[in-house]
């Protein structure tokens, strides 16, 4: 069997933070997972300045729910799932990610969840366990899928590495700099080629 694994900001749906960043007017939230390693860092990060903001969850989900998918992301994504089992792993939250996947036509969706107070403060976060991209590349390998990963982060890395075949996908230069040994595409046909040519690879 045959699995491709997609990251989903950046990948399938613009950035969330970046967009909500722009809204508030808070250039400081634009610092996403392809500027920062470590994620947790990152989040409190993020949480700090949404708690000095007196920002909650209802002023980040308008934003979200102004956001559609990217251009050619749902066309992409229903052709992809007409030949292969696709799953999305994501370190986006529930909260944000439920108007996204609507959009996207409800594709499986691994991600994390947030600790929100009854006045909706953003108080914590709750991964689904570290390093999970990773973790589940290994275990649909476990199962005798071959995989096919695709990302644009940081922390997409180790799941490219754990699949079969990793790629990059519309990833910054910094990314691609540190990780030449993933092909960088930033079309989806370039994306959808180099996937049908690495399972043909991999046959």
């Amino acid at each position: 069997m045959r699995m491709v694994c997609l990251d989903l900001e950046g990948v399938l749906v613009p950035e969330v933070w970046i967009n909500f960043a722009d809204r508030s007017g808070i250039s400081a939230l634009r610092r996403t997972t392809r500027d920062e390693p470590d994620y947790d860092l990152l989040m409190r990060y993020r949480l700090d300045i949404l708690d000095r903001e007196g920002l909650k969850l209802p002023d980040i989900t308008a934003v979200i729910d102004d956001l559609g998918p990217l251009d050619g992301a749902r066309a992409f994504l229903d052709s992809l799932r007409e030949t292969y089992q696709v799953v999305i792993l994501s370190d986006t939250f529930q909260e944000f990610a439920r108007p996204l996947m609507r959009q996207l036509g409800w594709p499986t969706l691994f991600c994390h969840g947030l600790d929100v107070d009854i006045d909706g403060r953003v108080a914590g976060y709750r991964l689904r366990m570290r390093d999970h991209k990773r973790a589940a590349v290994a275990a649909f390998r476990s199962l005798n899928m071959r995989t096919v990963a695709a990302g644009d982060s940081y922390n997409d890395t180790t799941m490219l590495g754990e699949a079969d075949v990793g790629l990059l996908f519309r990833a910054p230069d910094n990314v691609i700099a540190e990780f030449p040994q993933y092909r960088a595409v930033a079309a989806y046909a370039d994306l959808r080629a180099e996937i049908d040519a690495a399972f043909e690879r991999l046959a």
